[in-house]
């Protein structure tokens, strides 16, 4: 029996990557890859020939029981994302907690994770945090502001460039116009930005200048 490795790989600057993880993914037997077209450019930068698998939110329900089957019989097996840490807003959870069920090893590598970077950066207190990551597009979107905007630690969420003015409208409307935000866009990249101000600062800001690339979004807690 194998062991899946749960590798990070970098969010933005390719400098980024460990030498461990490296190591692991030149390897191993299989990588799984969110998409191999986007973790085929990664591999080729690093010279890494390891053969590759599609492992992404909409097939791996089906993939998991033949990717235990191949770790029980001695394939050793690593997991990326198209950026950051598997299993944080991308998938992993379901093959992780599978391998745990059956009695296989995970060992999840240390690295890049967006959201960290941004918490540091933003100023608000990183004592106590709460990551939300997405919001719910609809459904159940009120509901949890609601219960959000009595949160007293500083909260963390990943948004779209096109819902990013709707989401800081709605942080306006529940949390209040004074509430203290930080929008960290494009970390670790060329044009990397954080814009740190009142909700209605940073709603006016990205309002008359729309945002681009990916973005975590950092929103000071109640104050009691």
């Amino acid at each position: 029996m194998s062991k899946l490795y749960i590798v990070p790989t970098p969010i933005g600057n390719l400098k980024d990557i460990t030498l461990r993880a490296l190591e692991v993914l030149k390897d191993v037997d299989l990588i799984l890859a969110e998409d191999t077209r986007t973790s085929g450019k990664l591999l080729k930068h690093f010279e890494i020939s390891t053969h590759m698998q599609s492992h992404h939110m909409h097939n791996e329900h089906k993939t998991v029981e033949s990717i235990i089957h191949k770790l029980k019989s001695g394939t050793s097996v690593a997991l990326i994302s198209d950026a950051g840490t598997p299993a944080i807003s991308d998938p992993g959870f379901l093959l992780s907690r599978a391998c745990i069920e059956n009695g296989i090893e995970v060992d999840c590598l240390p690295g890049a994770t967006a959201f960290v970077p941004a918490l540091v950066n933003s100023g608000l207190p990183n004592d106590k945090f709460v990551f939300e990551g997405f919001l719910p597009a609809k459904k159940g979107r009120q509901t949890r502001l609601l219960l959000l905007a009595e949160e007293t630690r500083t909260m963390i969420f990943y948004e779209s460039p096109h819902k990013l003015v709707k989401t800081l409208g709605h942080f306006c409307e529940y949390f209040g116009e004074e509430r203290q935000v930080s929008v960290s866009r494009e970390l670790t990249k060329l044009f990397e930005e954080t814009i740190r101000g009142t909700a209605k600062e940073v709603l006016e800001y990205y309002t008359n200048k729309p945002p681009k690339g990916e973005i975590v979004v950092i929103v000071g807690g109640k104050v009691k």
